[in-house]
This record gives structure tokens, sequence and C-alpha cells, in this order.
């Protein structure tokens, strides 16, 4: 269903406030650069920090701006499955064509109670469901059995996978169906993902460089690893890079030097990239041409 570089796109602020004329400059931007598809409300997003209202407001102004373009893939998780309830029904009337959904944080529940955490938001909408698995950020990590159980649920169509563990993407082939999607949630991961039989990357990178992230995407559906690894190489610093802080800081700063319309204001308790973290993203940037 999905496929390709697909930005976890950052959230504009200026003075505090979401800056949704530079956001959409930014979707039209992706689209132009070759992005297969949009995840608003993400991690990256600083879902986290947006309460209800704006957290629509995001939402939409994605879906408005892609205009059907490509599809996108709206951030509604939550630890309360009550929330992320609200969250789909809104995605699905604003024209999202999928809700990505993270394991529920902090709560700690047990795999069967994430596997109910799943089915109750199925029942309550046919959306088809991205399931998010980054266990360092929500402590709790959805095991590749309950993966596989998930997958068993017929609008869990995917998985954004940043477990760090690319066993995973054997054994999620061996117990998914065949047209269950495996997507990367790790950029520097992505080619050994691709080449275990991954489709695609939710991405932090592509936000910055989205023409080298889908032309990279490109390379490895036609299985021209040669190219893939020319382009893995050339991105990989700036894959680093945007860790160099806590996220999403460093991409935000990075954007600040492609874009002048773009600020790097973050919203706390981000705080702005260090100085450490503005020169490697400054080299990174350089290295791979991006600036």
């Amino acid at each position: 269903m999905f496929s390709g570089s697909i930005p976890a796109l950052v959230t504009p602020f200026r003075d505090g406030a979401f800056d949704a004329s530079a956001y959409a400059r930014l979707v039209n931007w992706q689209i132009d650069e070759g992005t297969s598809a949009l995840v608003p409300c993400g991690t990256t997003g600083e879902s986290a920090t947006l309460g209800f209202d704006e957290h629509y407001r995001v939402m939409d102004c994605c879906i408005e701006a892609a205009a059907g373009r490509v599809p996108v893939i709206a951030g509604c998780g939550s630890n309360d499955t009550a929330t992320a309830i609200r969250h789909m029904r809104h995605a699905q009337a604003a024209g999202a064509a999928a809700a990505l959904i993270v394991a529920p944080y902090y709560n700690r529940p047990s795999q069967d109670g994430i596997v109910a955490h799943f089915e109750a938001l199925a029942a309550a909408s046919d959306l088809p469901i991205v399931v998010y698995n980054v266990p360092a950020r929500t402590v709790t990590d959805i095991s590749a059995e309950t993966m596989c159980r998930l997958a068993e649920i017929p609008s869990v169509v995917a998985i954004k996978d940043a477990s760090g563990d690319l066993c995973r993407v054997t054994m999620h082939r061996a117990g998914a169906s065949k047209d269950f999607c495996q997507l990367s949630g790790n950029d520097d991961l992505w080619l050994a993902h691709a080449a275990m039989g991954g489709v695609g990357c939710i991405s932090v990178t592509a936000n910055v460089a989205p023409r080298l992230c889908a032309d990279f995407a490109a390379a490895c559906a036609a299985s021209d690893w040669s190219c893939a690894l020319v382009l893995h190489d050339r991105l990989f610093g700036l894959h680093k890079a945007m860790f160099t802080d806590a996220s999403p800081a460093p991409v935000k700063y990075a954007l600040s030097r492609v874009h002048d319309w773009f600020s790097a204001e973050a919203r706390l308790p981000i705080i702005p990239a260090s100085d450490a973290s503005r020169a490697a993203v400054d080299a990174a940037l350089s290295a791979a041409g991006v600036i």
C-alpha cells in the first residue's frame, strides 16, 4: 500500500504558534522532490506537544496541501486508546489514507494488551493502520510474534519498524501475509532493511533531502544495489547528524539552512540544536551536496 521515501514531517512553529504557511510550502516542496507519501503529527512532528485542536489543524493542513497528490499517513497514536480512536476518526473524516499508530507508551501494556489496543482501534474505525514500533521512546516493544498477530487484523496494513532489529524484517515476512508492508523507521538502516524485503522508510532525513531520499528509494525498488549504496554513503552523514541533539532540533536547523522561509524553532522541552550539533549538520549538508 505504501512505499518509497516518506518523511515524518516536522511541524514548523513561529513565535510559539503553528506556521501553516511554511507547512504548506514544505508539503509542496516534498511532493515536487519525489516524496511518495507524507506523515504529519508523528514523533518528528512534535505531536507530544500539540493540543487536540492544534494536532487536527496540522493534520488538516497537510491533507489540504497534498491535495490527493500523495497519500497522507496521519499520526494518530496515543497511550490512551480512546484518544487514539478520536484522532483516527478525525483523520478519516479529513481524508487521510491511513493512521500511524505508535505502541502505547508509558502504560507498558502486555503483549496481549497491545493486541487489544489495536483491535479496539480497528473496531472503531476502518481507516488503515500503520503500526509504529519504537521501543527506545515508548519502552513498550511490539515483539515480532505480536506484530504477526496484529497483521491478521484486516485494517492493519503496515509497520514502521524503529526497533533497530533487522531480524524482524524476515520474521515479519515469515509470519504475515505477502502483502503486508514493511517500512523502516531508521534512516541509517534503510539500505539493509530494503535488501531484506522492506519497501520504504518513514524518514527524518527526507525532510531536508527529499530528492536524494526519493532517488535512493527508487534504486532500492529497482534492486540497483550499487546505486543504492552510493546514495546511502552520500546520505549517511546526514542520517547521523539528524540525531546529534534531541530530535527534531537538528532537522529543524537543517531545514532553516536549506530554506529561508523555515524557522528552526522547536517547542519545549526540545531546545534549539547545540553549537556542536549545528556544526555537524552543516558539515553533513555540505557533504551530501544539499547546500
